[in-house]
């Protein structure tokens, strides 16, 4: 990947077009150059083990997040609830379930963080992008502990949570724009430096809105995206859709009675 950066760079153009060039190239190979021939995966963002179910029926979800805001939501409070609910979500669903830390502090964190890891197979410990976050990272990985780096806003910040060795990282793209940045074009920012760089890290989009967003997001070279259902379920929606199915079942009612 180096050798391919180095030669793109040496091309007689200006900055602005090798960079334009460079961002096409790694956006659209570096899955292929890093042997990763996995889709974007689906995760929805929500505590209700009703929703859960919905999607898993619906047949494309491969994974859970949850925050302490989506936990309050569904009115689970206390410790001993909230790892109860955990594994209830993990009794639905075979893929990755992410839980949050409430722990700021490093000892607080990988306490929580190990505690969280035993519940089920297939939880990911949530860690907030901090300082003691980034330390907890890197301990969670020597420790065989997935992890999920949450609260991420700036490439920066996705490089330190890579090196520390995070499995998924989630940029919030939805919440960027609110403040009149760009969310898209963070994902694009990071998956162009893991694809020069070779880091392993999945890029998890969050904070999504909209389909838009969602299409947006896999253009950019997300690994995953999370969202409410009903923003996944906008994916179907087209108003020529609606206006052909019309038209055909009016079609065979006029010739079949």
């Amino acid at each position: 990947m180096r050798c391919v950066a180095r030669l793109i760079f040496s091309l007689p153009y200006s900055y602005q077009t090798i960079g334009h060039i460079a961002g096409f190239i790694f956006r659209n190979l570096s899955k292929l150059l890093q042997n990763q021939s996995t889709n974007m995966k689906f995760f929805i963002d929500t505590a209700s083990l009703d929703q859960i179910k919905e999607a898993k029926d619906f047949g494309i979800l491969d994974g859970v997040t949850t925050n302490p805001s989506l936990m309050a939501k569904e009115g689970i409070t206390g410790q001993k609830n909230i790892y109860a609910h955990y594994q209830k979500i993990c009794e639905i669903v075979d893929g990755d379930v992410s839980a949050e830390v409430i722990s700021t502090d490093f000892e607080g964190i990988i306490k929580e963080g190990e505690a969280l890891s035993k519940l089920a197979p297939n939880i990911v410990v949530k860690v907030p992008m901090i300082r003691d976050g980034v330390k907890a990272l890197s301990y969670f990985r020597d420790n065989d502990i997935r992890t999920n780096c949450t609260l991420v806003f700036s490439a920066g910040q996705a490089i330190l949570a890579a090196k520390a060795g995070a499995t998924y990282l989630s940029p919030f793209i939805g919440r960027i724009d609110d403040i009149s940045w760009d969310g898209i074009g963070l994902i694009e920012q990071i998956a162009e430096i893991y694809a020069i760089q070779g880091y392993e890290t999945e890029i998890l989009a969050a904070s999504i809105r909209n389909g838009k967003h969602i299409v947006d997001a896999a253009r950019a070279g997300a690994d995953v995206f999370t969202c409410p259902l009903d923003a996944a379920l906008s994916l179907l929606k087209h108003p020529l859709t609606d206006i052909g199915l019309e038209k055909f079942l009016a079609d065979h009612k006029k010739g079949n009675g």
